[in-house]
């Protein structure tokens, strides 16, 4: 039919898809239904994907910025299936069993854990139409159980190396290896896919290191040359959030660095952004959403179906740009004086050639918030 048929695995959901001809919907359907309600997982298939991953866990052991990523996740979530790597370990991955795939499989992949999403040049009653008697013969079953996460704001936090409480609860976590970089990856909490602040929280991400213009690249790229790729993210899940800060650089640079993105944290902490910067934001995260919804039917079929999982509706695209247009500078100061300076639990990791202690990295970081 010469379209694309593909899956992915975030931190909560799975999602099968396609895109093609929208000609082509029935039988795009028709093969997608057909792979997630009737497989038969044959024994010999799943002993050649399980190869498949394991030569996929052992890539990522070859990317530093990967390793810093999943060391970051088990420091800030210890012990909860959140701080631990979407594609497993070689462990666990050894000790999966095609019963272990079957008995998931049956368990989850009901009614009452799907949802269908359509974008494209397709009529509602259509789609209904030609989906509706496929989908009502999948078992209902259960709603998926799910271990509450914390959401990180004041909770207490602990040094990760010698088990004692560190100030500004830090964990931190340095991993040493052969490579040409240090990875930093630094995690302080976020607001979930609930909390009203979450829309603060994208304006926050904006303004310190979404983009060219933000505060971090600006300060740590180009004014003092210390890296060449500096990012953050904000990520909201069901009941817990993180704010991610990830910055590449020579290890001769690390304290150094550390303390100067500590400064920076503890600056938007204490003082609102300026008018003019919160517009910049704002305009950037409004057109950005704009370009994704209207021009992309990937992005609206994810949208759909992360607002049908998590909220049980979809909620229209002009009522979260509303929500952002909202967003006040204070709010942004507040949400950030509470995930920096407030927030009791954070995360440090380092992986690469390091030349300084896990406790110098953490009092480079955590002096300038203290």
């Amino acid at each position: 039919m010469g379209g694309d048929l593909n899956a992915f695995t975030s931190e909560d959901h799975t999602c099968y898809f396609a895109k093609a001809d929208a000609r082509q919907l029935a039988r795009v359907a028709d093969v997608l239904l057909d792979m997630y309600a009737h497989s038969t997982l044959p024994a010999a298939e799943v002993e050649r994907e399980r190869g498949v991953i394991r030569e996929e866990i052992l890539m990522g052991k070859d990317q530093p910025s990967q390793v810093a990523d999943e060391l970051l996740a088990r420091e800030f979530w210890p012990g909860h299936a959140l701080g631990r790597p979407l594609t497993g370990t070689e462990e666990s991955l050894a000790g999966i069993t095609r019963d272990d795939l079957l008995a998931f499989w049956r368990a989850h992949y009901g009614g009452r854990n799907t949802v269908f999403t359509v974008s494209g040049p397709v009529v509602h009653a259509e789609v209904a139409a030609c989906l509706g008697p496929a989908l009502g013969r999948l078992p209902a079953g259960r709603r998926a159980p799910r271990a509450k996460a914390p959401d990180g704001f004041g909770l207490p936090g602990v040094n990760g190396r010698n088990g004692k409480r560190g100030r500004g609860g830090l964990r931190v976590a340095g991993v040493r290896q052969d490579s040409e970089q240090v990875q930093l990856a630094l995690g302080f909490p976020a607001p979930h896919r609930w909390d009203p602040r979450r829309f603060a929280a994208r304006t926050l991400n904006v303004i310190l290191g979404d983009n060219m213009s933000s505060r971090l690249f600006q300060l740590l790229r180009e004014r003092r040359g210390l890296c060449y790729s500096v990012q953050t993210t904000a990520d909201s899940f069901q009941d817990s959030g993180l704010f991610g800060i990830y910055v590449g650089l020579d290890a001769g640079r690390v304290v150094e660095t550390l303390r100067l993105i500590g400064r920076e944290l503890r600056r938007i902490s204490d003082h609102a952004p300026s008018a003019a910067e919160m517009r910049r934001a704002r305009d950037y995260l409004i057109g950005q959403h704009r370009i994704a919804l209207d021009e992309g039917t990937t992005s609206q079929m994810n949208w759909m179906g992360e607002c049908l999982l998590a909220y049980d509706r979809v909620a229209e695209p002009a009522e979260a740009r509303e929500k952002l247009a909202a967003v006040t500078a204070d709010e942004v100061r507040a949400l950030a004086h509470a995930a920096f300076v407030e927030g009791g639990h954070a995360a440090l990791a380092a992986v690469g050639p390091l030349d300084c202690s896990d406790e110098e990295m953490h009092d480079s970081l955590t002096g300038p918030l203290g």
